[in-house]
């Protein structure tokens, strides 16, 4: 049986601004997001590529166009019905990390869960079973100033995947870490999206992240102008290896 996606954008429009400073963001954008994939978005600064994700994650609704997540169609969602279906099926990872700093690890991930509802030991334990899925497990009782780059963007994805969403979107994830830590957080995506059997979006400008990826859409002027699958895609077998990457990391 053929799963339904997880999420869609049909002939989406997105105009920014007003009168004669109304700008075109997302032109007539139309793609589709499986379970068990990661998918590259990219494309140079002002070409759309976070007006799409915003839309995708349903911060921004679009001018036209429809966006279905989880099989919900948002068009005629009021914002409390918007926010719960953020809540329950889309999970975000920043650049910048958005942790905060007198949280510990497991306690930055608790927070997330708890605007879901979840408390108590049930979030104590999922917080602690994520942490662990990112190689955190020495780390879960650390605050942010006392961790690297690399791991504190490994607490993001713990707090995004924490609880369990069917869409993680990914806002350059890896534009402020270094080469080593860059790979070891792509490499955990990659490894998420197959594992998992999430959708995995990255909006991203950085060429490490191509050897990761099973699909790469690449925008220009608020259109998709390019969807292809590298022939050199991790699901085809060059995945990264996520477990030694994390290890070196974590030594």
């Amino acid at each position: 049986m053929t799963k339904d996606p997880v999420a869609q954008v049909q002939n989406v429009v997105k105009d920014l601004g007003e009168d004669a400073g109304k700008v075109r963001a997302v032109d007539s954008v139309s793609l589709t997001l499986e379970a068990g994939e990661l998918t590259l978005l990219m494309g140079p600064s002002g070409s759309g590529k976070t007006t799409l994700i915003s839309m995708l994650g349903c911060i921004l609704t679009p001018t036209s166009g429809k966006v279905i997540v989880a099989g919900q169609d948002t068009e005629n969602m009021k914002p409390d019905q918007l926010a719960e279906l953020r809540r329950n099926h889309i999970g975000y990872i920043f650049q910048s990390y958005n942790l905060f700093p007198t949280l510990s690890a497991t306690e930055n991930v608790r927070l997330a869960l708890d605007v879901r509802g979840i408390r108590g030991s049930e979030a104590r334990q999922r917080a602690e079973t994520a942490l662990q899925a990112v190689g955190l497990g020495h780390r879960m009782k650390s605050y942010p100033k006392k961790m690297s780059g690399g791991e504190q963007q490994r607490v993001a994805v713990a707090r995004a995947i924490a609880g369990s969403p069917s869409l993680i979107l990914a806002d350059e994830p890896t534009a402020a870490l270094d080469s080593e830590n860059g790979h070891a957080v792509m490499a955990l995506l990659a490894e998420i999206a197959h594992n998992d059997e999430r959708a995995v979006l990255a909006v991203t400008h950085d060429p490490r992240t191509l050897s990761y990826a099973d699909r790469v859409l690449k925008i220009e002027d608020g259109r998709i102008i390019d969807d292809e699958r590298p022939s050199n895609s991790s699901s085809t077998g060059s995945r990264y290896d996520a477990t030694r990457k994390r290890k070196r990391i974590n030594a």
